[in-house]
């Protein structure tokens, strides 16, 4: 699923059209009820009278969700969920997957494409985004998310196993699964450990290691894997170049040490987990 750093670039590139005025507003059948979670068929048109006209002046991301404000402070607010994408398309373009298509002025087109239909949508005044987004924390690329916040964290979930424990949205917002695995093979840390056995030192690893995994992935416009996530523009990310053990036949930091370790996959709380048995202790 697209987790910070793909959500982040779409951010980034979609950003480019603002401020959009919307011209138009469509939701295909099959968003109903899956994606839009508070936008019923009956209430639609209401909602597109309301949309139209108005003016998209700045999109902000939360996590993995997107927050689209408009000028009249009200948003859209969105979620990928395991395959969505907002997609910079022709307003004469059609995608069989596209469920809801904002189009604005100069053939511009923003569409949501979700092949899965995972993912959700919202429409919220101030207050009602508010008191949506009162139940997230910080997410781990806020400046506050600093060493001394995630030792809090550490030491709160000590009983936790620590890679299922970075995919906790209540506490690691914006981790996803890929990125967990490799967290924890940059720190040296194996994935099945207790939070509570991490020590300090660790603790410093674990820290540095979301951070060079964070902004490798933003550097190389986020991560696909076989046919999955796409940009705005219908592009792959890069990033899986740059893992060394999820998705790898062999530990990539070890063939830096011109060593061959061939990395183990395992299910630990129902996702594939990959680590070097050799790094990571």
């Amino acid at each position: 699923m697209p987790e910070l750093p793909e959500v982040e670039t779409i951010k980034s590139q979609i950003t480019t059209l603002l401020p959009l005025k919307i011209e138009s507003l469509e939701f295909s059948r099959n968003a109903f009820p899956r994606i839009l979670r508070n936008i019923s068929i009956e209430k639609s048109q209401i909602v597109q009278k309301e949309i139209i006209g108005r003016e998209i002046q700045k999109i902000e991301r939360w996590g993995k969700w997107l927050i689209f404000s408009l000028d009249n402070h009200h948003f859209l607010i969105s979620h990928l969920g395991m395959s969505g994408s907002w997609q910079l398309l022709q307003s004469s373009t059609q995608h069989k997957h596209a469920h809801i298509i904002i189009r604005g002025p100069d053939q511009k087109c923003l569409s949501y494409v979700d092949p899965r239909r995972f993912g959700h949508f919202y429409y919220f005044d101030f207050n009602e985004k508010n008191n949506f987004f009162k139940r997230f924390p910080i997410d781990i690329s806020h400046h506050e998310f600093d060493l001394n916040h995630l030792t809090r964290l550490i030491f709160s979930g000590a009983k936790k196993i620590i890679k299922p424990y970075l995919l906790d949205q209540a506490a690691f917002m914006g981790i996803g699964n890929y990125m967990a695995s490799e967290i924890c093979a940059r720190a040296e840390i194996l994935p099945t450990r207790l939070a509570g056995s991490l020590s300090q030192n660790e603790i410093e690893k674990l820290y540095r290691a979301l951070k060079i995994v964070l902004e490798g992935a933003l550097k190389t416009s986020g991560t696909t894997f076989g046919g999955g996530y796409v940009d705005a523009y219908g592009e792959a990310g890069s990033g899986v170049d740059h893992l060394v053990v999820f998705y790898q036949e062999y530990c990539q930091m070890c063939a830096e040490k011109s060593l061959k370790t061939k990395v183990i996959k395992t299910q630990l709380a129902g996702r594939g987990t990959y680590h070097c048995p050799i790094c990571q202790k």
